[in-house]
């Protein structure tokens, strides 16, 4: 599934008097996915302000409201779980933001080493490794709310099998072929 060997792709370049018009309007169509990088990047400020505007409303409705309680605890720790839920998930349309425009407009963008993409595996991986920990946040909300009623074990064994199925893929699409060592003396 991955180019092994290969550190990103290069564009190829080709004169513009030399080039057909197709191979200029297929050459060019990479800058298309800026609509995608602009999307999702207007889509990661939107949930990171929303979130936090909820989470300034929350606290300012419990110092207004000055009940100490258990449920008012339980409400805290749900809406703050899920609230975690939303700036993951904004953190997820982030690294595509990034790894999209890595990819398609400018390689040698300059970010961290752990945000830094080559190629489409690596983007993915990242994608897969954030949804398991959503599908783990949004399970867990769910649970202290007692939205599952009595259905816990099992949508906790169905949010475990996909956890894990999404953990099979990474570890059977990532795994490098063993080679053999032959012997002489056989």
């Amino acid at each position: 599934m991955s180019d092994e060997g290969h550190e990103g792709a290069s564009w190829p370049s080709v004169p513009l008097h030399e080039a057909h018009w197709v191979i200029r309007l297929f050459s060019s169509s990479r800058y298309f996915s800026a609509f995608a990088v602009l999307g999702t990047f207007l889509a990661a400020i939107t949930l990171y302000v929303y979130g936090t505007l909820v989470v300034v409303q929350l606290i300012w409705e419990t110092i207004e409201d000055y009940r100490i309680s258990v449920e008012g605890v339980r409400h805290l720790q749900v809406v703050f779980i899920e609230m975690t839920d939303v700036f993951l998930l904004g953190t997820v349309l982030f690294i595509v933001a990034f790894g999209l425009y890595q990819l398609f407009i400018q390689p040698d963008l300059p970010v961290p080493t752990w945000l830094k993409i080559t190629q489409l595996d690596q983007l993915t991986e990242r994608l897969i490794e954030v949804v398991g920990v959503l599908l783990s946040v949004t399970f867990l909300a769910a649970a202290v709310e007692g939205d599952i009623g009595e259905n816990l074990l099992e949508s906790g064994a169905a949010v475990a099998i996909v956890i894990a199925a999404l953990s099979l893929l990474l570890v059977v699409t990532h795994r490098h072929p063993v080679t053999k060592k032959t012997s002489i003396e056989d």
